[in-house]
């Protein structure tokens, strides 16, 4: 069964049109520094599940684009290099804490508003809108994903 993901990157240091003009419009997912986030790459994203691109702590936070998890978790590198925000000293490479998953952007599209998601009788139970909820991955529900592709004119994607 495939499943369905919102990600969260912040445009100025991975925009929806950075990761598009890397090499196969893939960009491994760097810097995920919550356990549940990174159980959710961990233990649930495979291989072709749909992801949401999703900028955030931005001027218009929202959906940008449609991507799919292009790889399958492996360790993410930063948290052992001194010179990354993402450093963390506690853990070590025989027992790495942090894992990423590498995404590959299929479409940029218009900008799916937080207000806009918000105004949707039919996403009100979506994960990212809840109160409280401040995680960089959340899972997309089935009939979720219908509605936003079905919002961002990509019927074709479902």
């Amino acid at each position: 069964m495939k499943n369905y993901w919102l990600m969260k990157a912040e445009p100025a240091e991975a925009s929806i049109d950075d990761v598009l003009a890397m090499p196969n419009a893939t960009v491994p997912w760097t810097g995920v520094r919550n356990y549940q986030a990174r159980n959710f790459m961990r233990d649930g994203m495979q291989v072709g599940d749909g992801v949401l691109f999703y900028h955030s702590s931005c001027a218009e936070p929202g959906i940008v684009g449609i991507a799919r998890v292009a790889s399958g978790a492996y360790t993410d590198p930063t948290q052992f290099d001194p010179k990354s925000p993402y450093f963390d000293a506690a853990s070590k490479p025989e027992a790495p804490r942090w894992i990423l998953v590498d995404v590959r952007v299929l479409h940029k599209t218009c900008n799916l508003t937080l207000p806009e998601l918000r105004a949707d009788p039919e996403l009100q139970d979506l994960t990212v809108l809840k109160k409280g909820n401040r995680l960089s991955i959340t899972p997309v529900e089935p009939q979720h994903w219908r509605t936003i592709l079905q919002r961002l004119g990509q019927p074709d994607l479902v």
